[in-house]
């Protein structure tokens, strides 16, 4: 006789509370957790609750929640409740509406305007970056401006001399407190923001202007308008450690990709290089010729670890994005 059908409760089980019922048993759930302390002792491996992080510990217990795991009693006296046919979830789920996506705002007018006298007028150079802080540096001729976003204070942070500047190219440094200055005169200055001292300056890189700067952690990249692409460590002596080759025109931007490993680099001659940090060769490892004119900006995406997607500004405002396959890049 089926119970339900005749609207009557099924009966309760008579079961011994020191007896569990077997068929409500997961066995092999209830071996892996009496095994497990064993199996680890044995091999040598001790996990213990204080070692993990309470991330760690949230997401364990959010994974076991999920896949059913997170059971505490081995021994079970009862079999389990019958899911009802409809819950309370699916039921509303069934009657609510699709969520509409959300259109994006984009501003009409700009939220800041900052006067930049003396600012040089070379689509060339890099006179401005964003750093880690939320301080912008502006290169206006020989003087380095700060503007700090956070308290709208702007400041002068240091004048280059007359025989060094104008000041052609910025990159802050990943940890937004230190500053790279490159100089008209083939200098790269390093700059301590806190403190307004210069750390060091590197010489003999360059034979001209240097234009275009990248961090790559302590790695400083410096391309110039010979042509050349540099990485500095700037932790050592000798500071040179590759150099590039490949462009005919001077560099105009330099783009490290997330991981570290990849370097794009857009010159004068129309020509997009990628190389490889990794590779014992300075050949570059990707080469594109197909822009009409100069290349600067250089973007990597940063959500896609499989292919690397790179984003190009060509002088004349033309943009363009591609993909380099893994087998490429």
């Amino acid at each position: 006789m089926n119970w339900k059908e005749h609207g009557r409760k099924i009966p309760k089980e008579n079961l011994d509370r020191f007896i569990p019922n077997r068929s409500a048993m997961d066995f092999d759930f209830a071996h892996h957790a009496l095994t497990e302390a064993l199996i680890e002792a044995r091999d040598g491996k001790k996990k213990e609750a204080r070692e993990l992080s309470p991330s760690k510990e949230a997401y364990r217990k959010r994974l076991a929640e999920t896949l059913g795991l997170n059971r505490t009693r081995i021994l079970a006296f009862r079999n389990k409740p019958q899911p009802p046919l409809h819950s309370h979830y699916h039921s509303a789920s069934l009657h609510q509406q699709p969520l509409k996506p959300r259109r994006r705002r984009i501003p009409q007018s700009c939220s800041k305007v900052l006067d930049a006298p003396n600012i040089l007028d070379d689509f060339y150079l890099n006179l401005l970056d964003w750093g880690s802080r939320n301080v912008l540096a502006i290169a206006l001729g020989h003087t380095l401006c700060l503007w700090d976003a956070s308290t709208g204070s702007v400041s002068e942070f240091v004048t280059i001399e007359e025989d060094q500047g104008p000041i052609t190219s910025i990159s802050w440094a990943p940890d937004g407190s230190h500053v790279a200055l490159g100089l008209n005169n083939s200098q790269v200055q390093l700059w301590d923001s806190s403190s307004i001292r210069k750390i060091r300056t590197l010489n003999g890189v360059h034979h001209s202007r240097v234009g275009s700067l990248a961090w790559n952690n302590h790695i400083l990249t410096t391309g110039g308008m010979d042509g050349k692409i540099v990485n500095n460590d700037v932790r050592i002596r000798s500071h040179v450690v590759g150099t590039y080759r490949g462009h005919t025109g001077e560099i105009c931007g330099l783009k490290w990709s997330g991981s570290g490993m990849q370097l794009a680099s857009g010159g004068n001659d129309n020509v997009v290089h990628v190389w490889d940090r990794s590779s014992a060769s300075s050949r570059w490892l990707h080469r594109l010729d197909e822009h009409t004119s100069a290349v600067k900006a250089l973007a990597w995406c940063p959500s896609n670890r499989i292919c690397l997607q790179l984003v190009v500004v060509e002088q004349m405002g033309r943009s363009s994005s591609g993909t380099l396959t893994p087998e490429l890049a």
